[in-house]
């Protein structure tokens, strides 16, 4: 009998409301514009206002459904038209086994005209998950298994952000999660409402030496200035400072990478190897931070096998998403010898687990990985409310 083939692609764009923003409060000089979407000061990146993502549902010719999520957090119909003029037809009749050469064959197909990395980048990731649930699937296999071996059935997890409007509720904030069984945990640089340095040492003198302190600076700083807040840091240990300069200056990268007495991480925005090889190369960071949202599986675990090459840690990224990349990070991640901790956007994950079938969970300081054959996870009919009509303003 022959193997079931890629018959149908779809996307969705998902939008549901949330009370409070991510990364916390609106600042002064801070508001949501008509088109739902809000730029925070302290690093001049645009936000949406509501936690906004792509699905990507993929049918194989025996009515097998795998499921794919992308970062469609910004622009979401830039990434759902690439998919639905350009990637699915061509993947249509397509042999899920070739997965990985599938992921190459798309990348092939704009990199003359300028498009290695970008929307194009992203909807691809979002594709290439979806046809790793689909193989998972008809082999009966969970992800893991399919990608080398798994090494971990959970993996420990560190809290990203503490979104309080005050010092005390922040600080209150972080002493619950570590009575929860969390050991590290990340703040924020573009909301460290009393400065930088002064968040580190209260967080310090609150958790006591043995939890793990690391700061995401968010591409605010210049190479050195970046140093010279890093020599500020210094005294109070961090674990490692993220994104120090912007994610374009590779050599200032470095130069902060050589001059600092602590472990510099980055690559959240970075979506593969080819992006990732010259910054390893000049050893701009000892820790990797791939996104599954931006990367997909099949580069995720090419990106993550060439740091260990490199001696680097892979600690992935995780942003807003319904869970389903959520999902397929854990699953790469576990594959990986090098992965001490995965990134916990609590503010998000926890709420949107109500939109997904899964037993994905994240408890006293672990993930546990989703359970069955594929990804472990699907789109839960809550989550249908929130389909945002393709053109339309988020809301």
């Amino acid at each position: 009998m022959d193997f079931a083939r890629i018959e149908r692609v779809e996307t969705f764009i998902i939008s549901i409301p949330r009370g409070v923003p991510y990364l916390g409060p609106l600042k002064e000089g801070e508001s949501i514009n008509e088109r739902g979407y809000l730029i925070r000061k302290g690093n001049k990146a645009i936000y949406p206002s509501t936690d906004m993502s792509v699905l990507i549902k993929i049918t194989a010719s025996d009515g097998t459904v795998g499921w794919g999520e992308t970062y469609g957090i910004v622009a979401p119909d830039a990434v759902t038209s690439i998919i639905d003029d350009v990637l699915g037809p061509v993947i249509k009749g397509r042999d899920p086994r070739d997965v990985m050469v599938i992921q190459e064959d798309l990348y092939d197909l704009m990199r003359v005209r300028g498009y290695f990395g970008g929307y194009f980048v992203d909807a691809i990731a979002g594709v290439d998950i979806a046809i790793w649930d689909v193989l998972g699937k008809l082999l009966k296999q969970p992800v893991v298994k399919l990608l080398g071996g798994q090494r971990k059935s959970k993996l420990p997890a560190y809290i990203s952000g503490l979104p309080g409007s005050s010092m005390a509720e922040r600080v209150a904030m972080a002493q619950a999660f570590v009575a929860q069984g969390y050991t590290a945990i990340k703040y924020h640089a573009v909301v460290s409402i009393d400065g930088i340095v002064e968040e580190m040492k209260v967080l310090r003198e609150a958790l006591g030496p043995q939890i793990k302190l690391m700061v995401d600076l968010h591409w605010k700083f210049t190479a050195q200035e970046a140093v010279q807040l890093a020599y500020r840091l210094q005294a109070y240990n961090p674990y490692f400072i993220e994104a120090p300069c912007q994610p374009e200056d590779i050599e200032g990268q470095a130069h902060v990478s050589r001059s600092v007495g602590m472990p510099v991480a980055l690559g959240e925005e970075l979506r593969t190897v080819f992006e990732y090889r010259p910054r390893m190369e000049r050893r701009a960071m000892s820790i990797v931070q791939p996104e599954m949202g931006h990367t997909g599986i099949s580069q995720f675990m090419q990106i993550g096998r060439m740091a260990n090459a490199f001696h680097m840690q892979v600690i992935p990224h995780a942003s807003i998403g319904l869970g389903i990349f959520q999902a397929a990070s854990l699953h790469a991640a576990a594959a990986l010898p090098n992965c001490p901790m995965h990134e916990y956007q609590h503010s998000v994950f926890d709420r949107n687990l109500q939109y997904v079938n899964t037993t994905m969970r994240c408890e006293a300081g672990y993930f546990s990985l989703p359970e069955g054959a594929g990804l472990g996870i699907e789109p839960a009919e809550s989550v249908w409310q929130y389909v945002r009509p393709k053109g339309a303003a988020n809301s």
